[in-house]
């Protein structure tokens, strides 16, 4: 990732700049969260199916083969409000795979229209890059 710091020449405060489409203290892009979440929530891929088609790392270690905290760990935070907050809340009681689901939808829905004849979780990636 290209990001570029610049320091304030007043204040001397450093500021970090980087692409659109970058989340805050993130690794993945907008877009990639949103195309792992509708992978899961709407493909009902498995966890360790999505961590291999969006995930760079080529080698895992014994508990990843599995599954991805990671993942689990977006739809929670979803769910609570803070990772893509426009999706709608589908309330305490829903599972983190419906939350997933209810953000990815909801990021497909906010794409670009011309994207309309993709597959929805394609739909959720650039829905997620204009959402960042």
């Amino acid at each position: 990732m290209a990001a570029r710091r610049y320091r304030c020449l007043g204040c001397s405060a450093v500021l970090l700049v980087v692409p659109r489409g970058v989340l805050g203290r993130r690794v993945y892009s907008a877009a990639a969260i949103g195309f792992a979440l509708a992978l899961w929530g709407l493909a009902l891929a498995t966890a360790a199916e999505v961590r291999r088609r969006v995930g760079p790392a080529r080698i895992l270690g014994e508990s990843a083969v599995t599954g991805w905290a990671t993942l689990r760990r977006w739809a929670r935070e979803v769910a609570q409000r803070r990772l893509f907050a426009q999706a709608p809340d589908q309330g305490p009681s829903a599972s983190l795979r419906k939350s997933a689901a209810s953000a990815a939808a909801s990021l497909a829905a906010s794409a670009d229209p011309t994207t309309r004849a993709l597959p929805i979780e394609h739909r959720a990636f650039f829905g997620a890059a204009h959402a960042a």
